[in-house]
């Protein structure tokens, strides 16, 4: 089978959520003897080099990109805002992009064109007009819902009514470019069950982030520093809001209760104003040149995401190292762990107040969760699991 992977930001380096996800079903191609071809935008936010990429990755991708300016153009959104447009998407339409999308289709034949979020599905008219490859659109997120959430986080009333505003824009182009492909692979039971409650009647398969785990390893590694620890990527608008949330709200109480207590907070692109923070017992890591190693070395990990959509990469690849999770519902959302048996849900600051405690208190329960946690991600975010229920849709989908 030969796919083209289309991707708003290049998949190589996976360093943060997105090119991790994208670089996982790349991933899962290539072990099902797929023909994969990569084709990324390449912007002033995440910005790939051809010296930076293995000579193998680039050599069976045949990877190219199109650089692009994302940054925040303030005619072009007050453009869309009275034009009715969503800004999310325009920004990323490209004439240079159309022109490689031609190219690439003019010189090869594709049996499916898998769209990497709903920021590529502009491309769905011209990918039409010159391919008649099926069009898979693989769901990140449900996008709207994200900034539906941030909007009910913000305070002042203008930001939050400019918020609704691109949010409705934004789910109005969401919801009719599902329309417009052969098939959806959301990233999450969660965001399948909501594009089907929105009368969306593409064909949707769930297939979740997954990883190469070993089903023979369930040791979970002593942890040798018990701190608290957060890893996430700071340009991303719900990760900035949860930390500052949980500094704010949490960390005074947790502070007073457990003076000794460290939080180390790490991740690329981590802004100004928690740099400068003087938050007591908090260490600004910033970006570190190894996650897992990062994660091995200390003890639980916080997540308090208040808004956000699809399926957290980092709280699964925690989780199969072993480690315990503090999160919210919203943080959790899309992976059908227990709470007190896989990870530890918090959704208010003093239930992750207690949270913290439980796990101070009880360090035989770190053991217990951490293992469980293990195994639950051995069994429902398994490559071996997920690439078969992938390669069956593809083969349905290509055939009628």
């Amino acid at each position: 089978m030969k796919v083209l992977q289309i991707c708003n930001k290049s998949p190589y380096p996976p360093i943060e959520g997105g090119p991790i996800a994208m670089h996982a079903i790349t991933q899962l191609f290539f072990e099902n003897d797929c023909e994969v071809k990569v084709l990324a935008m390449n912007s002033n936010k995440f910005f790939a080099t051809v010296d930076s990429l293995p000579e193998d990755y680039k050599k069976s991708t045949s990877i190219e990109w199109v650089d692009m300016d994302l940054s925040l153009n303030i005619f072009q959104a007050l453009r869309c805002l009275l034009s009715n447009k969503s800004y999310h998407i325009e920004r990323f339409i490209s004439k240079d992009f159309e022109k490689k999308i031609i190219e690439i289709l003019n010189q090869h034949t594709y049996d499916i064109i898998w769209l990497e979020s709903l920021y590529v599905a502009p491309y769905v008219d011209i990918i039409r007009k010159y391919s008649k490859a099926k069009i898979i659109l693989r769901t990140h997120n449900i996008e709207h819902k994200i900034w539906e959430r941030i909007s009910l986080q913000s305070k002042p009333f203008y930001k939050k009514i400019y918020l609704r505003i691109l949010s409705k824009q934004l789910k109005n182009y969401e919801l009719k470019a599902t329309h417009k492909v052969d098939a959806i692979a959301s990233i999450s039971d969660v965001d399948k069950a909501y594009l089907i409650d929105n009368q969306v009647t593409t064909p949707i398969i769930s297939i979740p982030f997954s990883i190469s785990v070993s089903q023979s390893n369930t040791d979970v590694q002593p942890i040798d520093t018990l701190n608290l620890f957060s890893l996430a990527s700071m340009n991303w608008i719900p990760n900035v809001e949860g930390i500052q949330w949980f500094l704010n709200s949490v960390w005074d109480d947790i502070h007073m209760q457990h003076p000794d207590l460290k939080f180390l907070i790490a991740g690329r692109h981590t802004p100004d104003s928690l740099k400068n923070s003087t938050y007591p017992q908090v260490e600004i890591v910033g970006e570190v040149p190894d996650a897992t190693e990062f994660m091995l070395s200390n003890g639980i990990l916080i997540v308090p995401l208040l808004s956000g959509s699809g399926i957290r990469i980092k709280i699964i690849e925690a989780m199969s190292i072993g480690k315990v999770v503090i999160t919210t519902s919203i943080g959790l959302e899309g992976i059908h762990a227990t709470h007190k048996e896989h990870v530890l849900i918090a959704n208010t600051a003093s239930e992750f107040v207690d949270a913290v405690s439980y796990c101070l208190h009880n360090p035989n329960e770190l053991q217990r969760i951490g293992k469980n946690a293990m195994e639950f991600i051995q069994k429902q975010h398994n490559n071996t699991h997920v690439a078969p229920k992938l390669m069956s849709f593809l083969r349905q989908i290509t055939t009628t």
